[in-house]
């Protein structure tokens, strides 16, 4: 077994991993700290050294480093750091550097108990200490005037730490050595003489020990003191104990040297307050409900009553009465939309960080009853503001409509030239709406083509206009352009000019209303077509639409719009989505740009095709990249790379492209802008789950409670709002047509990007351990980044990136074999995803937690916040058990195992001896097994469950009476039995269980059942009969690998049914014929069925169109 992965031997080598990742951060590429790299990997990495000839020559090489490891153990100095880009502040260094302190510390605290017994509590003081220094660098108000003096002061009490640090670090180089050549050696008679050996070695040869600690530490004691640790390390049985003398008095200094400084602290933080501040912008992306989020917390404190925070009591309470009055005032203004407020809006959300920030990393009450007085006063000021500003509303209004109109919709508006003259796809809509536009009805009629921006809507309607079948229809012809920013009456003048071919100077003079009467008597009695481009509310068209006239001739309104609400309210059933073009029409229109009336070279035939296809069917995108190949030379290596890196490529698009994809971020309300830029989150091209992405959402507080409703509900509305507006793609619908999974188009994800790091409102990584001094370099972007997303199959290797306010860190690569860490640095995460092993308790406001493979141990952790938890066992050894305190968290509402889990031995214990539960929050568990009625009774503990997801021997649901989705599957070794069901289920979905005729009638007369799904569910035979009034609500009916040959029904028995799937139902011999009858019947799918299943859904489709009525049959092989 190798040592490295042994209980014992883990934290000691977590450690030399923590040391290699620090100097290999701060390193150059040449330079004497690469050998000390490479010296420390070898011992990692290989078993080298054996024997003590090898680590007699491992000491004589460090030694001849030494001072590149003191200099590792110490703030890097500027001079490392002035060639970086960009170039960190020095508060952001020193904090990084306290970052990889406290990194080390966390790591010796997890060392066997008995080996640190006598020091703990020192180390756990230390801890402490150090955490409150990374704070207190962090409280950027505390640091916007000058602060170079309590920096130095900073600086060497940390330098201290790192000196001491390092010695500690040697005793664990050579501990690792020494037991190196323990573990090669079965039988070593004088291991004495090794450590003798080392002993020496390390008197004759490391003056590095010359410590900094302290002049009075005798420097042959503290190496004496070594010498006992590694006597200790290897000798000592586990109920000996070491003397620890020497390190409790060099603890002890480095805790006196705290105490000094935070008396000097206390003076420039006193000197500051006074002084007029304002804490500078994180994030230019507004999250309107981070105000509840932090009013939450502030009652929390308030709650606690905790002997700490009593002093500073009654100013919490104040502080919190005055944000909660403005975050009511700032939600009424947001409302509004306009630049003016959007700035108060970003103001409060600020103040609402900054007291987040304090209240939840600082806990010294010193510090507290400085800050807290400054926090209020901010807050009234920002209330005057407000005051103001909602006095002054018309004001702003006009003031903002009157700046140059013309000019702005000029601006705006315009297509970007690159898709003017595409002409390749559109085929099969334009068809469908000039058939709309020349024939139909006589009724004026409004017509609209939606979709997200950069597919052509502008070109296709520019097509249309100049269509000769419209040409020849219509008498007048009239465009114009609406954009974000409307004016009445430069739509008329453009309107107009555009029908008369005057100049707009003609119209310039006349007043609004005039221009309103020469319309109307222009189109009067007159056939008129009218493309209104790029409008965005239905109010412009409830404004505009008295100009034109309906004299039942054939007139014709197109709309050009990327919200498809507003089409909607204007004509509801001529509403049509632009489709993304085909791969054969991206390809098309890709070779006509690159190569001109030639064909393609065969040679780049298949990487063009791929090119094409990448390009999602975007035409933007396509022409974007055909305008770099056509500049590029011809050679297949170079298509080669394009492909694959298109989205480096698609993000150098010209200005005007990105200001058009951009206009639809703008527009969005401000509630919608961070649910859109997460998204930037995600992988490029990765279907993202919808339950996942709204819980993402709802732990980052992007979404408003409301009374009445469900806050996942909530969510599911906004992401509805982003589809409508053209900006998220549905990948997958559930049978009702709600959303399973959804993505984004990759030239939106880059410029999702672009505006989310402009904004430091998100950073995503991928391979950055690739890049040279990649901690230093980036250490100021992560400090400002509420989120960070890391994608990347070496980040395992690496330690977490850090910084102090960060609010969401999802990490994608989850490897096994190798220990994550994280520190206290991390005060206000509020989401993560990865796999920790060390410091896991310092993260208490975590409302999301995703680990994979095992739960940690949360009895330690104090996570009464977190609403959200996901354990990816699913590849894992086996199920998980649910400790007991995961059902008494107030705040927890949804348990994700996807592998499966099982309540535990002291829960059952506790159920079995008759004692109640806690009643719990949850709404959802996955995939939990249910043995017998002592599960059973647990489960009662949790009445608020919308949705299960279950193993079931025996048991029954029906107390769950809020119960709306159900799955139940059998475990196998019990004997499967349908059990009792909630009258509230909408969804149910069995497998491998037994239902027989009794059972299947009490499902049949479920009142709210719209879906059922059935796999490898026994009948008792072959036979399955449905009787009268039985699923008056179902919609969707999924029979899968079922055994049965018949199946009688009716259309009474299935009312409101809309679609049938069978999968794998070889014996079924015919889909009942009175189905077809059912009038809200849509959709027959039959997959790897009988052919005469086949047949048989085939004439229900044959008598259904005879009968006039359209009835989609979907067949996908056969079982002869």
């Amino acid at each position: 077994m190798d040592v490295l992965h042994t209980d014992l031997f883990t934290a000691p080598i977590d450690l030399l991993q923590i040391v290699i990742e620090h100097i290999s951060s701060v390193s150059s590429p040449d330079g004497h700290r690469i050998d000390l790299l490479r010296l420390l990997q070898s011992l990692r990495d290989s078993r080298d050294y054996e024997n003590i000839e090898g680590i007699r020559n491992f000491f004589r090489e460090f030694v001849s480093l030494q001072q590149e490891l003191k200099v590792s153990f110490t703030v890097p100095n500027r001079q490392i750091l002035s060639n970086l880009t960009p170039t960190p502040n020095s508060n952001e260094v020193v904090a990084a550097f306290i970052n990889f302190l406290l990194l080390m510390v966390e790591v010796i605290l997890h060392f066997k108990e008995d080996w640190i017994a006598r020091v703990k509590g020192s180390f756990q003081n230390l801890r402490t200490e150090l955490g409150f220094l990374i704070s207190f660098l962090g409280d950027t108000t505390m640091h916007l005037q000058p602060t170079k003096t309590i920096l130095i002061d900073v600086e060497e009490v940390v330098n201290g730490v790192g000196s001491f640090l390092s010695s500690f670090f040697l005793t664990i180089v050579v501990f690792i050595l020494i037991n190196r050549v323990k573990k090669a050696h079965t039988r070593m008679p004088d291991l004495g003489v090794v450590v003798n050996e080392v002993r020496s070695l390390i008197l004759e040869d490391i003056p590095l020990l010359t410590t900094k600690l302290k002049g009075t530490i005798d420097i042959k004691d503290l190496l004496r003191e070594i010498g006992s640790l590694l006597d200790f390390f290897i000798f000592t049985k586990n109920d000996q104990v070491v003397e620890t003398g020497i390190l409790d008095l060099a603890l002890s200094d480095l805790l006196a040297n705290f105490e000094t400084l935070k008396t000097k602290m206390k003076k420039h933080c006193i000197a500051v307050s006074k002084m007029p501040s304002d804490m500078a912008p994180k994030t230019g992306v507004v999250s309107l409900f981070i105000v509840d989020s932090v009013l939450d917390d502030l009652m929390d404190l308030i709650n606690n009553k905790s002997d700490s925070i009593v002093v500073v009591n009654d100013q919490i309470v104040t502080l919190h009465e005055e944000l909660m009055l403005l975050g009511s005032s700032i939600t009424d203004i947001a409302l509004q939309h306009e630049a003016e407020h959007e700035e108060l809006v970003i103001r409060s959300r600020d103040i609402a960080y900054e007291v987040e920030y304090v209240i939840n990393s600082l806990p010294h009450v010193w510090y507290l009853s400085l800050r807290l007085p400054q926090l209020i006063d901010k807050i009234r000021l920002i209330m005057i503001a407000v005051k103001e500003t909602k006095n002054n509303v018309d004001v702003v209004r006009m003031s903002i409509v009157s700046k140059h109109p013309h000019e702005l919709v000029e601006s705006e508006s315009k297509e970007p030239p690159i898709l003017e003259d595409v002409v390749v796809g559109f085929d099969n809509v334009q068809t469908e709406i000039v058939e709309q536009l020349v024939r139909g009805t006589d009724k004026r009629q409004i017509i609209s083509i939606f979709g997200m921006p950069g597919l052509g809507k502008t070109t296709l309607a520019t097509k249309l206009y100049n269509h000769h079948h419209v040409l020849y229809r219509f008498h007048n012809r009239a465009w114009c352009t609406v954009s974000q920013i409307y004016n009445k009456k430069n739509v008329l003048i453009e309107i107009l000019s555009s029908m008369s071919n005057s100049k707009r100077d003609t119209y310039m003079e006349k007043k609004e209303e005039s221009l309103v009467e020469d319309l109307y008597k222009n189109l009067k009695g007159r056939r008129y077509l009218i493309v209104v481009d790029d409008i965005w509310d239905i109010d412009v068209w409830n404004d505009l639409k008295r100009c034109f006239p309906d004299d039942s001739i054939g007139s014709r309104i197109l709309f050009t719009t990327r919200i498809k609400e507003v089409g909607s309210k204007a004509s509801p059933c001529r509403v049509k989505e632009l489709p993304f073009l085909s791969e054969v029409e991206c390809w098309g229109i890709l070779q006509k740009r690159v190569f001109q009336d030639e064909n393609c070279p065969k040679k780049l035939l298949d990487i063009g095709k791929q090119i094409a296809k990448n390009c999602r069917g975007l035409p933007l995108a396509v022409v974007v990249i055909a305008g770099i190949l056509a500049n590029m030379e011809k050679k297949k290596q170079l298509w080669e790379n394009v492909a694959r890196n298109l989205s480096s490529y698609i993000s150098e698009i010209p200005e005007k492209c990105i200001q058009i994809l951009q206009l639809s971020y703008n527009h969005l309300p401000l509630h919608l802008k961070p649910c859109f830029l997460h998204f930037g989150a995600f992988r490029e091209d990765m279907e993202i789950p919808v339950r996942r992405l709204i819980s993402l959402w709802v732990a980052e507080g992007f979404i408003k409670k409301e009374e009445h409703k469900n806050i996942e509900d909530v969510a599911r509305e906004y992401l509805m709002e982003l589809i409508d507006r053209s900006l998220v793609l549905v990948a997958e619908r559930r049978y009702d047509g709600g959303v399973k999974t959804c993505k984004i188009h990759d030239l939106l994800r880059e410029m999702c990007l672009k505006i989310a790091e402009e904004n430091n409102f998100l950073k995503f990584i991928e391979h950055y351990d690739d890049d040279e001094q990649w901690f230093f370099s980036q250490v100021s972007t992560y400090q400002q980044h509420h989120c960070l997303s890391i994608s990347s199959g070496k980040f395992a290797d690496s330690p977490l990136p850090f910084g102090l306010h960060v609010r969401s860190l999802l990490c994608e690569s989850f490897v096994t074999n190798l220990t994550e860490l994280i520190s206290c640095g991390y005060k206000v995460l509020r989401v993560f995803r990865g796999n920790i092993q060390y410091g896991l308790e310092h993260l208490v406001q975590l409302r999301y937690l995703e680990v994979s493979f095992k739960l940690p141990p949360l009895e330690r952790y104090p996570f009464h916040k977190l609403e959200f938890l996901v354990v990816d066992n699913s590849d894992g050894d086996g199920k998980v058990e649910i400790p007991e305190i995961l059902l008494n968290m107030v705040s927890l509402r949804h348990m994700e195992f996807r592998g499966g889990a099982y309540f535990s031995k002291s829960s059952r214990q506790r159920a079995t001896n008759s004692k109640s539960f806690q009643i719990n929050n949850l709404q959802s568990i996955s995939y939990l097994s249910i043995y017998d009625e002592i599960d059973e009774k647990i489960l009662r503990c949790s009445p608020n469950l919308r949705r299960l997801n279950s193993r079931v021997g025996n048991g029954s649901f029906d107390f769950l009476n809020q119960l709306e989705s159900l799955k139940l599957d059998k475990i196998f070794y019990f004997p499967p039995s349908l059990i009792s069901l909630p009258l509230s289920l909408k969804k149910l979905t069995l497998r491998f269980m037994e239902a027989s005729r009794k059972q299947m009638e009490i499902i049949g007369r479920l009142p709210y059942l719209e879906v059922l799904k059935l796999v490898y569910v026994d009948f008792g035979g072959e036979q399955w009969n449905t009787s009268e009034d039985e699923f008056p609500q179902l919609k969707y009916l999924k029979l899968e690998r079922l055994i049965i040959a018949e199946w009688n029904a009716s259309s009474e028995n299935f009312p409101t049914l809309q679609r049938i799937v069978l999968k794998c139902c070889g014996n079924l011999k015919m889909i009942p014929s009175s189905l077809g009858d059912i009038p809200t019947l849509q959709k027959i799918e039959v997959y790897e069925c009988a052919q005469t299943t086949i047949e048989s859904a085939k004439k229900i489709q044959e008598e259904q169109k005879e009968m006039g009525n359209l009835l989609d049959v979907i067949i996908s092989g056969n079982i002869r």
